[in-house]
């Protein structure tokens, strides 16, 4: 019978949900510009449906990648969210396994656990999750391609692909970008404010990843050029958001937001590793809690 930690994770990955359409993320849909053919009431149901598969008790990553893909794909007939599953469903089960009060140490430690042990099985599931999310600019691949059926543990299969596909470099690295690169810029943004004034450090962590690394969505989509010019673009706002500016305050931070959206660029990964980093952050809260921290 699922116990508090379960509701926990729940919590914890709807909240990171809602935070992800909450704020204001150039390229990406928000409440206050929807974008590419979608709104944020679509995200918010996606993340409703697929909540329960995600964080079902005991379930391998590859079981919980696929259901949670498929539950969603029932409401929201697209793909909104396969990026945001394929790196929450790990820590989803690190957490599982390490306790509801486990610290950002003891759930990376954990998080490699659960990836060594991806087996075939939890590949044949993420294929056929990612094959029916059909994601943009996904084209096909020489070797596991996700059309058909693997041969390779899920994390060779994403060894395979961590060149060109940030979310894969992910699981090699056991999610270095968020614990290295986002959860220090979240916790930057969040310093000094209420627990529940998590804009800032979201907005924060968005720019911080959009400006250092090439969005892998958007080079699969328009290259690695316009990839790099997105940086250049986001850096001097990042510079804003590192000193405390309120970017939102400024018209022109939402007209670079509908500027990438006329150019139909959508920094998708850079959003996908925002809400695993608020997830990561809202599970391990439970731990603060404990020692009396914010």
């Amino acid at each position: 019978m699922p116990g508090s930690g379960h509701a926990h994770r729940r919590d914890a990955f709807l909240r990171a949900c809602r935070l992800d359409v909450q704020v204001r993320k150039p390229g990406n849909v928000s409440i206050a510009s929807p974008g590419h053919g979608m709104d944020a009431a679509l995200f918010l149901a996606s993340a409703e449906a697929s909540v329960g598969p995600l964080c079902a008790a005991g379930a391998p990553v590859g079981r919980r990648i696929e259901a949670a893909m498929r539950a969603t794909l029932a409401v929201a007939r697209c793909n909104t969210n396969l990026g945001i599953l394929l790196l929450c469903a790990p820590l989803a089960l690190a957490h599982e396994r390490a306790g509801v009060a486990c610290d950002r140490d003891t759930l990376r430690a954990s998080l490699r656990q659960v990836l060594s042990g991806l087996d075939l099985d939890d590949a044949a599931a993420a294929f056929r999750a990612i094959a029916v999310a059909n994601p943009g600019g996904l084209g096909s691949a020489p070797e596991q391609d996700v059309s058909r059926t693997p041969s390779v543990t899920l994390l060779d299969a994403m060894a395979l692909a961590a060149h060109r596909d940030r979310i894969a470099w992910q699981y090699v690295q056991a999610h270095d970008d968020i614990f290295s690169l986002a959860l220090p810029a979240f916790d930057a943004g969040r310093a000094g404010r209420g627990p529940d004034d998590t804009g800032p450090a979201m907005q924060r962590a968005y720019l911080e990843i959009l400006a250092s690394i090439p969005d892998s969505h958007i080079v699969r989509k328009h290259g690695e050029a316009l990839a790099q010019c997105v940086m250049r673009e986001a850096r001097p706002w990042c510079d804003s958001a590192c000193a405390g500016v309120d970017l939102d305050a400024n018209p022109a931070f939402a007209a670079w937001d509908e500027s990438l959206k006329l150019r139909r660029i959508n920094p998708g990964t850079s959003a996908d590793l925002c809400v695993a980093t608020a997830f990561t952050t809202f599970l391990c809260d439970a731990s603060h809690a404990a020692r009396g921290l914010p």
